[in-house]
């Protein structure tokens, strides 16, 4: 792979996980300005020339919405620049959770920004842990689909522990709970929550037997912590040894972090899909800029990514 082929332009917020992305191919990150105005609108415009290159914008969607506008406007000047190729690298893919009509007359988010994403321009999507594999179906372009599973596993394995048992905070997480499972050939159990409205859960079950366990809960997003903190709780009541939380997506809104701190918890790991900012103890961070790197050398050179899989 010539670094001359390519080039990698990052968004504004997610410029911290660009840098590190580049640091791992060895190449420059692109001169790329936003230019903002008194109401709040801006303007991209890349500062050299990308005629006939091969673009990466590195842009997660995580909240506001500028994120994703600053992304849509950065495809735009790409195409009008004849670029010759231009892949959105977006870690975390906003607005996931709205993926079906759950109820009357509400909005499908994720094909709505997959088709804004599609109409501005992208030629492949380079994505990790959508909130359901099927969203991949929303594009009518290439997807790499990638799994934060491949450096949580090694990270899970690292902590030695004797007793282990993979939890899933909700019913709706239980493939992924189980996959973890099946590689770890370790227990399985599963909480079983109710709602009465968006980010309040009503009541949790535990289906399992967790007495004397040590016990990882598993997770795609942690948004107010709400469910992931009670279920960790449920366990520690029902006996386990201890408790921790994987999660691909720190989103951490609201009182996330006072209840991450205040919970059950021995410490909650993300990926930095998404920067935290907060400053609970309890939060770790791990990298995603070497898997990222690594499927863009292969997108680059035409090779398999499947074999970055672990599960």
């Amino acid at each position: 792979m010539s670094n001359n082929s390519f080039m990698v332009f990052s968004g504004t917020n997610s410029r911290y996980l660009a840098e590190k992305i580049c640091a791992e191919l060895n190449c420059p990150l692109g001169n790329l300005v936003v230019t903002k105005f008194a109401d709040g609108e801006f303007e991209v415009s890349y500062e050299e020339s990308i005629r006939g290159r091969d673009v990466f914008l590195v842009q997660s969607t995580f909240p506001n919405s500028d994120n994703l506008m600053e992304l849509l406007l950065m495809i735009d000047a790409a195409k009008r620049a004849s670029a010759n190729s231009i892949c959105a690298v977006v870690p975390y893919f906003g607005w996931a959770r709205q993926d079906r009509k759950s109820k009357p007359r509400v909005s499908i988010g994720a094909k709505l920004v997959a088709d804004l994403l599609s109409v501005a321009g992208i030629d492949r999507l380079i994505t990790m842990d959508l909130h359901a594999d099927q969203e991949q179906g929303f594009f009518d372009v290439p997807v790499d689909h990638l799994y934060a599973s491949t450096i949580m596993l090694p990270y899970i394995k690292s902590l030695g522990l004797d007793n282990l048992c993979i939890a899933t905070p909700d019913v709706g997480g239980s493939k992924r709970a189980s996959s973890y499972a099946k590689y770890l050939d370790c227990p399985m159990v599963l909480c079983n929550k109710t709602r009465k409205k968006a980010n309040e859960v009503d009541s949790m079950q535990i289906i399992g037997d967790v007495k004397g366990m040590d016990v990882i809960l598993v997770d795609d997003i942690v948004d107010t912590a709400g469910t992931i903190c009670k279920a960790a709780d449920i366990i520690m009541e029902n006996g386990a040894n201890s408790v921790r939380a994987i999660a691909s997506h720190c989103i951490m809104s609201g009182p996330a972090n006072e209840r991450v701190e205040a919970s059950s918890l021995k410490e909650m790991l993300f990926t930095d899909s998404i920067p935290y900012k907060g400053n609970c103890d309890k939060v770790k961070q791990i990298s995603v800029a070497g898997l990222l790197a690594e499927t863009i050398r292969r997108v680059m050179d035409n090779e398999s990514i499947s074999s970055q899989y672990l599960i």
